[in-house]
């Protein structure tokens, strides 16, 4: 998987993590690599601050030398590209890792297919009455909640940004540790939505971590 850290204008302050970018170098024939297909990044982390590019208003990709080249001469630092949103396409479930301590626990949600990028995460501890509990959202693939949920069989739904709900009946056995990771369902990705078709391509920057 590429990944590639964006700036504040595009990561909105984490909401958008998970969420997969086409990008394709344009317009710099000097340095984009003729020829070559457009590359599929997932954003997973803040774009540090380099000299600006990072700094609002300004819609920034930074991915790592290695991933840069397929798209540009590693020599070029910053090149123009054309981007647009697509649907992730992941192999295996939805992975939830499990973080914290017996105090405060927190979930990092991770490998969603689909939009990429998730609005909610709920709670439900098994073979109880308790409903559905909503976890807060901390930062990026992150949400945490202070509901005790240590020794405890727990399912997991969430709910894309895309509007779409994925369970994960009976995903976390009593038994868990901190520190493990549990795979559920994923969503199905087939052909690209209108949702996604509509933004279109466009043009901003990329350089390198």
């Amino acid at each position: 998987m590429n990944t590639a850290a964006l700036s504040n204008a595009l990561f909105r302050d984490g909401r958008v993590c998970g969420a997969c970018f086409q990008i394709q170098c344009v317009d710099d024939p000097q340095w984009c690599k003729p020829g070559q297909p457009p590359l599929l990044v997932t954003a997973t982390d803040l774009c540090p601050d380099n000299g600006g590019w990072c700094n609002p208003p300004r819609e920034h990709f930074d991915i790592a030398m290695p991933v840069f080249s397929h798209l540009a001469e590693y020599k070029a630092g910053i090149i123009p590209v054309q981007y647009r949103r697509v649907p992730c396409r992941k192999r295996g479930g939805i992975r939830f890792t499990m973080n914290g301590n017996q105090w405060f626990y927190e979930v990092i949600v991770s490998n969603v297919g689909g939009a990429g990028d998730i609005v909610g995460v709920q709670v439900k501890v098994d073979k109880s009455r308790l409903r559905w509990t909503s976890l807060d959202h901390d930062w990026g693939a992150t949400w945490k909640t202070g509901f005790p949920l240590q020794g405890k069989s727990l399912s997991f739904r969430v709910k894309a940004s895309d509007g779409r709900y994925m369970t994960s009946m009976h995903v976390v056995p009593s038994d868990w540790q901190f520190g493990q990771t549990f795979e559920g369902r994923n969503f199905k990705t087939g052909r690209r939505s209108r949702r996604f078709k509509s933004g279109g391509k466009r043009r901003k920057d990329v350089g390198q971590l």
